[in-house]
Order: structure tokens, then sequence, then C-alpha cells
């Protein structure tokens, strides 16, 4: 698990090795993360968007940018957490994300940015 807190905000991510598949005669390497995001400032906060830059250890970084997570927008007040999963495909068993969510502060009426830790992809049985 990796773990970083930016503004009272703190990222947890765990990540899992799901199998692979066969897609348009290609294999595809799946795998799923969870993020826990806690807020343990002293002001109420909303995750309105989300920005991810996967790296696929054979592909160029695929940037993804959207409206909240698994479509929803958490409003979190102070000692909350908000806990999802997702996942990506990956063209190689090895890989990283790392991106931010932009929230909103309630209290200040301020937007800043929430880094997430980069995390690793990688499937077991392609480590030595």
């Amino acid at each position: 698990m990796v773990t970083q807190i930016t503004r009272g905000i703190k990222i947890s991510v765990l990540t899992a090795f799901e199998g692979t598949y066969f897609k348009n005669h290609k294999i595809h390497y799946a795998f799923s993360y969870h993020i826990t995001i806690e807020n343990q400032s002293k002001d109420s906060v909303q995750l309105t968007t989300r920005h991810w830059e996967i790296l696929d250890s054979l592909n160029d970084i695929e940037i993804v940018d959207g409206e909240g997570v698994i479509g929803k927008k958490p409003v979190l007040k102070p000692g909350e957490s908000h806990t999802y999963s997702s996942g990506c495909l990956l063209a190689s068993p090895f890989g990283a994300m790392s991106g931010h969510f932009n929230m909103i502060n309630f209290t200040s009426t301020r937007n800043f940015r929430v880094i997430v830790p980069t995390f690793k992809l990688s499937a077991p049985f392609a480590l030595n």
C-alpha cells in the first residue's frame, strides 16, 4: 500500500493483479486498485475531478481526465473517508499510475489539488 497526505487529505492505494485475457488477438493484463480518501483536515471538502497518468512499460503514457470517481463526487466532512475500486488494462505485466484529485474546500471555497502517489502495477508471475 502507498499513502500520501496533501493539505490534510490522505490518499491510500492498494493494487491487485486480476489476471490476463485476450482482446483483439493480444494479451492484456488486468489490474485493480482500491483507493481510500480520508479527510484529516478541519474543513469539509468535495472531490470534483480526477487526472490519471497511466504508464504501460510497452506503451506511452495514457492520460485520463474526468468528473469525480466512478460516477461520484464525494463530500467528506472532517474525519470521514471514501473508498472506491477501479481498474485498468495494460499491454504488459508492468506499469504504474499516478495523478491527482481536484477538490474544493467548503470553508474557503478554494479549489486545491490532492496528489495521488505513484503506485506500481505488476503481475506477480513476471517478477524474478
